[in-house]
């Protein structure tokens, strides 16, 4: 039986006593043309390996399945594995993994391949910003990766300096890849509807990097300790607890200065590039 349209998935869980668990943002898209569309947004093609984030039931499996040379689909609910394999939801060759993709080391699917290497993902917000910044540390290995988020969440993502938006997460993603909004999703795209508007973002790890290698952790320390308390200025943050220069003042306000940072600024209006020297000053 293949399950696509609100009406042949609520016919599947029905039948099998299935529920779906609002924890896991467990929302399918339920049209198969818009799932091929986004296939073709998120790059697949014919050499591809595609590693594939919350297999639900298969219905962009089947799309990257039509374009990819391999797809390894990862789905967490134990309930979801066994309806997609006996009730043959998905096409053969594909590799149906059930496990926590946070569990695994997706690296090392895309070091073993000789060939390029997509992640396309639909995220539930409570596992959103955990598997964003794991694929942050995978860039070196992946071609790029696509994923499905929360409209808010892909706002933080792409949000310009001094935006509402604008965060340590807008920071990280500046400093590593390039992104870019693909296609914006209504409630009705999915089953059950939920109450929030999706965003496809697609991301590429910069062409040329900015960072040193292993340098991300330490950034990472710094950028979030700026924005800890968005109502302070950057040196407060810096100061209140971090453990960052020992807590020292000056050694604190001499990191700013080599930063070109005014230690009266918030770090919204700070830009990533002054955020990334205020990091190697401190480092």
């Amino acid at each position: 039986m293949r399950a696509s349209g609100a009406g042949g998935m609520r016919a599947i869980l029905d039948r099998r006593g299935l529920y779906l668990r609002r924890e896991l943002g467990q929302n399918f898209l339920t049209d198969e043309r818009l799932a091929h569309r986004l296939a073709d947004l998120a790059g697949v093609g014919p050499d591809d390996l595609v590693i594939e984030i919350g297999t639900g039931l298969g219905v962009l499996t089947r799309a990257l399945a039509r374009r990819a040379r391999r797809v390894i689909t990862i789905e967490i609910d134990s309930g979801l594995v066994a309806a997609l394999r006996e009730e043959s939801l998905l096409p053969e060759g594909v590799e149906l993994i059930h496990a926590d993709a946070l569990g695994l080391d997706l690296g090392e699917f895309a070091r073993g391949s000789a060939t390029p290497v997509r992640v396309v993902a639909n995220l539930p917000y409570s596992a959103a910003t955990p598997l964003l910044r794991r694929l942050l540390d995978l860039r070196g290995d992946l071609a790029d990766w696509s994923v499905m988020l929360q409209r808010e969440v892909a706002a933080r993502i792409v949000a310009p300096v001094g935006g509402r938006d604008y965060g340590s997460l807008a920071v990280l993603h500046h400093l590593t890849v390039d992104a870019q909004v693909q296609q914006e999703l209504a409630p009705g795209a999915f089953f059950p509807a939920p109450e929030v508007h999706s965003s496809f973002l697609r991301l590429w790890p910069r062409h040329t990097p900015l960072l040193e290698p292993g340098e991300l952790a330490h950034v990472e320390r710094v950028v979030r300790a700026a924005f800890s308390q968005r109502r302070k200025t950057v040196s407060n943050c810096l100061r209140a607890g971090t453990g960052l220069a020992g807590g020292d003042r000056e050694a604190i306000e001499a990191a700013l200065q080599a930063a070109g940072i005014d230690p009266q600024d918030r770090a919204e209006r700070v830009d990533p590039a002054r955020l990334l020297a205020l990091a190697r000053a401190l480092a």
